[in-house]
């Protein structure tokens, strides 16, 4: 979820000692301010036209994610997946303060649907809010009642270029009355369900200050709201243990979800089920490689390979930094280090310190209208 201090035991003292002390340096920075252009918020989308781009023309890829310190989404793209360079010069692409109840989004997340077209979701919190003068309180609702961190909705955003997007926010506290008293509805992601035919959005959900687990609905056409009550996809069987920042991936004929846990030493854990809505195996073996805080896995693959990469905040480093394992069986994790680290293959050429974000495929031809558009300003 991308959260800056000690979290463990019961999460219950996210911002003592250390953590405080992180988030007191975080917020004293200002955030950058929105530069033109910016991403285009539109009421609807044009209808589909082209066919989407086959997977053998999907050879680019597409980094988005968050900053600590701005609580705004930024993107970065690359030609052979090592690469990245940040399409507006490390400035945010789209402000928090223009989508977000909060004023701030957090654990942004993209993907590509059957239609082509590209989902995103995001957390919908600020965590400095108070520090920014955006609100009196330091959370949304009363600590003592929801929790560190506590937040009530999430964003949807929808788009077929990159640039022109559809936006909504998602109160699962009203739209859903068992979860009226829902504590938090952190890191979304979607995915495609062949079986039911449509998106699946699935996110961090707690009851009050309860243990954390992942939970899921479906989204309607649009992109636009949840359609069905948020049902149980996976809590970590030892009574107590949280599951947070879920990342589900089909590989052949499996479901493979890698989260954070409080279980153990070490964060990152695996569960694996044959089907997408339940039945997850989990897995205690700690899979990245370490030593310091993680969170947020996510994992994509290399074009044209059967490697996959293990992407993880790495939010214990000192600055925060993303790091990488790579994998073909999903057994052993070899680690390729983290960005712009001695010795590691993966860089970036013009930002720093990215956070909890996500991988995907698009075309050179994409890559490139987006560096294009931001060269406009």
């Amino acid at each position: 979820m991308g959260k800056p201090a000690k979290r463990w035991g019961r999460w219950g003292s996210y911002l003592a000692a250390l953590g405080m002390s992180v988030a007191t340096a975080a917020a004293a920075q200002d955030p950058p301010p929105a530069i033109a252009p910016q991403l285009q918020l539109v009421d609807r989308l044009p209808a589909r036209r082209a066919t989407p781009p086959g997977e053998a023309s999907k050879t680019a890829y597409l980094l988005v994610y968050f900053k600590e310190h701005a609580h705004s989404l930024f993107f970065a793209v690359s030609k052979d997946g090592y690469r990245f360079t940040d399409v507006h010069d490390g400035q945010p692409v789209l402000s928090g303060r223009d989508v977000a109840e909060q004023k701030g989004i957090r654990d942004p997340y993209l993907m590509r649907g059957p239609d082509g077209a590209f989902y995103l979701t995001m957390t919908d919190l600020h965590i400095f809010a108070k520090q920014e003068g955006l609100r009196d309180t330091p959370w949304q609702r009363p600590e003592q009642d929801y929790g560190w961190g506590n937040n009530r909705s999430i964003i949807l955003m929808k788009s077929r270029d990159l640039i022109h997007w559809t936006h909504a926010r998602v109160d699962v506290t009203r739209l859903f009355p068992a979860y009226r008293e829902a504590g938090v509805a952190w890191a979304p992601e979607a995915i495609y369900d062949p079986r039911a035919r449509k998106i699946m959005v699935y996110y961090t959900s707690r009851i009050g200050k309860g243990v954390h687990s992942i939970v899921y609905s479906y989204a309607d056409p649009a992109f636009r709201t949840l359609t069905t009550e948020p049902k149980p996809l996976f809590a970590v069987p030892r009574a107590g243990k949280n599951a947070v920042d879920a990342d589900i991936t089909r590989i052949g004929d499996r479901y493979h979800m890698f989260f954070s846990t409080d279980d153990g030493g070490g964060h990152l854990r695996q569960a694996t089920s044959a089907r997408l809505t339940g039945g997850y195996v989990y897995d205690p073996t700690k899979v990245d490689p370490e030593a310091v805080d993680t969170e947020a896995p996510m994992l994509w693959r290399r074009h044209g390979t059967g490697t996959y990469v293990l992407m993880y905040d790495v939010f214990g480093a000192r600055p925060n930094n993303m790091g990488f394992s790579e994998t073909t069986d999903f057994r052993t994790f070899r680690n390729i280090g983290r960005f712009n680290d001695p010795g590691s293959p993966m860089t970036t050429t013009n930002f720093t310190s990215p956070k909890h974000g996500s991988v995907t495929a698009i075309t050179p031809a994409e890559a490139d209208r987006l560096l294009d558009y931001f060269k406009a300003r």
